[in-house]
């Protein structure tokens, strides 16, 4: 007789960067347990395709398109995602970008901040929107998705490096200020061939320094993420998972 470990029946998750990579396969398996999701990106019409999926599977879906690193913006994402299903119980805090620069002397101050918005002052506001909604309510899980490269640094993404180290510091930080209702964890992938790696040299993806010697296929992502989005974790709050098939 299987069980389902992940149960996530009557529970809504709000993702962020939803639509391509690691946050579509993290959609598509909290719907295939049972979750309604909240789908947002920048381009609203690749939210409705995931979203289109997701109904094709039983569940509810609504989209939102927002840029997560512009403040501004964020407050009425959160609401409009409370306005339609009501709560939150899984906030997942997908949305990131790693731009390579040339050196760091070369690293522009508008390359700097983007970066830094994105990977870390947008996490930070949200946590705070959905989290404190989460501890005076029924409480949730917060998932945080962070980087190797904040574990291994390397001169070419310093400041993605540090905005990433910046947000496993926010885990255990929103961890405490949230509980005991709210979950707050880390998961810390390595190198995933999503789309985005269409772009790598070859010697990049066979990732050989890795102790798997080979990149993560991103349905690898799923059973980290439904373990700390579900009760299964019930006991497990500001950690790092890491999912980098073995970084070196």
């Amino acid at each position: 007789m299987s069980t389902n470990y992940f149960d996530l029946t009557g529970k809504v998750a709000l993702v962020t960067g939803g639509s391509r990579g690691l946050g579509y396969q993290m959609v598509k398996a909290f719907a295939a347990h049972g979750a309604d999701v909240f789908i947002t990106s920048r381009k609203l019409e690749t939210c409705d395709k995931v979203a289109a999926e997701v109904r094709a599977m039983g569940r509810k879906a609504a989209t939102y398109a927002c840029n997560v690193a512009n403040w501004q913006e964020l407050d009425g994402m959160v609401d409009a995602a409370y306005a339609t299903f009501g709560k939150v119980d899984i906030l997942v805090n997908n949305a990131g970008s790693s731009p390579l620069a040339p050196s760091s002397l070369e690293t522009s101050e508008q390359l700097f901040d983007r970066i830094v918005a994105l990977n870390f002052k947008a996490p930070f506001r949200l946590m705070s929107l959905v989290g404190s909604r989460m501890a005076a309510g029924e409480g949730g899980s917060i998932i945080n998705v962070s980087s190797a490269g904040a574990l291994r640094p390397r001169p070419q993404i310093a400041p993605y490096a540090g905005a990433k180290s910046a947000l496993n510091a926010l885990t255990e930080a929103f961890a405490f200020e949230y509980a005991p209702k709210v979950r707050v964890n880390t998961i810390s992938p390595g190198r995933f061939l999503t789309d985005v790696s269409k772009a790598w040299p070859e010697e990049h993806k066979a990732n050989p320094t890795a102790a798997l010697k080979r990149s993560g296929q991103p349905e690898e992502i799923v059973t980290a993420a439904l373990y700390l989005a579900s009760g299964r974790s019930s006991f497990t709050t500001g950690s790092l998972v890491r999912v980098d098939g073995g970084i070196a």
